[in-house]
């Protein structure tokens, strides 16, 4: 959740995904910690250069694999909370991916249920790049 101004202080996607690491090593150095953080950033920055959320998706599934086929309602029925990234981030951007803006971003978070304040963050750190993307 920390990682989202990675996403828009950098001009490439390269960049992004670097500093993505760096912001994960104090706190997630896992691989999937790390993994998480730059799915999140180079999110953030596809959201903000105005990618469509279907660009978005694909990328997210292929760079980093995590299963994007899902929508909130796919996942709200058995969802339980996970602290791990690749619990929780793959869940967060979906529940951006299903939004039509920042508010809805959130409730789809808040609707899964369990401790909610990091994926809003990430959901809603996305839709912020979309309406604010340059």
């Amino acid at each position: 959740m920390r990682v989202s101004p990675a996403g828009w202080a950098f001009d490439t996607l390269d960049e992004v995904l670097l500093e993505a690491e760096k912001t994960a090593l104090p706190t997630h150095d896992h691989l999937e910690g790390i993994k998480g953080a730059q799915a999140v950033a180079a999110s953030v920055f596809l959201a903000r250069k105005v990618f469509s959320r279907e660009d978005i998706r694909n990328y997210v599934s292929q760079e980093f694999g995590y299963d994007m086929e899902r929508t909130v309602n796919d996942i709200r029925p058995g969802y339980l909370f996970d602290v791990t990234s690749q619990g929780s981030v793959p869940e967060a951007i979906i529940c951006f991916l299903d939004s039509q803006g920042l508010e809805s971003s959130i409730r789809n978070v808040v609707l899964l249920g369990g401790d909610s304040d990091t994926p809003a963050c990430i959901a809603g750190s996305m839709a912020q790049g979309c309406l604010r993307g340059s």
